[in-house]
């Protein structure tokens, strides 16, 4: 019986330690296809495989987001300034926030929420949305691209969308590196830490 036991633990730890390296190795795996493309916040194409060599940090927000998405791009400001300082904002990092919902976040909308935060438009943070010409396909880029990191989102029918909390620092290829969790959890300090590190 007590054999039984044991093989049954062992079972189950393998399990676990598999399942807990399939998530790692899927992360650590992820690449932002090159073909995808979306529309600046100044109404310019943004083809990822044609971006900066640069350190991105990357964020998924709604601009009618109550809480966690604001508090997200506020403490990415701060993170921000901290970056400057250090002379690599810009250099080596860049900052993309992009929306999950393209039929209300237009360009125009992307662009005040960048002025709302006081966020100077310097072209090394991007705010991403879809072409309103074409805003059915573009939902489907959008969504493509928060699947590389397995970053989820729905509408339940009311505006205000239910989605994972989670920002991604990626490499100059577009490479998954590592995520941080966003609003209040969002620790620009550890975010900062681990840029530093990548530089």
């Amino acid at each position: 019986m007590k054999k039984i036991y044991i093989i049954c633990s062992l079972i189950v730890f393998i399990g676990i330690a598999s399942g807990i390296s399939f998530f790692v190795l899927r992360d650590a795996n992820a690449q932002i296809p090159e073909d995808i493309t979306l529309v600046t916040h100044e109404q310019e194409d943004y083809r990822f495989g044609d971006a900066d060599k640069k350190l991105k940090l990357v964020e998924f927000i709604y601009t009618h987001c109550p809480d966690i998405c604001p508090t997200t791009t506020q403490k990415m400001k701060l993170l921000k300034q901290d970056l400057e300082a250090e002379g690599v904002y810009g250099d080596k990092v860049q900052f993309i926030t992009v929306t999950i919902d393209p039929y209300r976040d237009t360009p125009e909308v992307m662009h005040k929420y960048m002025d709302a935060f006081e966020i100077e438009d310097d072209d090394q943070w991007l705010m991403l949305t879809g072409d309103p010409n074409k805003l059915k396909e573009e939902q489907q880029e959008i969504r493509e691209l928060a699947d590389t990191f397995q970053f989820q989102y729905r509408d339940p029918g009311n505006g205000f969308f239910v989605h994972t909390t989670f920002t991604y620092l990626i490499d100059e290829n577009n490479k998954y590196i590592k995520k941080f969790p966003m609003g209040i959890e969002f620790n620009k300090d550890e975010v900062f830490d681990k840029i530093m590190k990548e530089i």
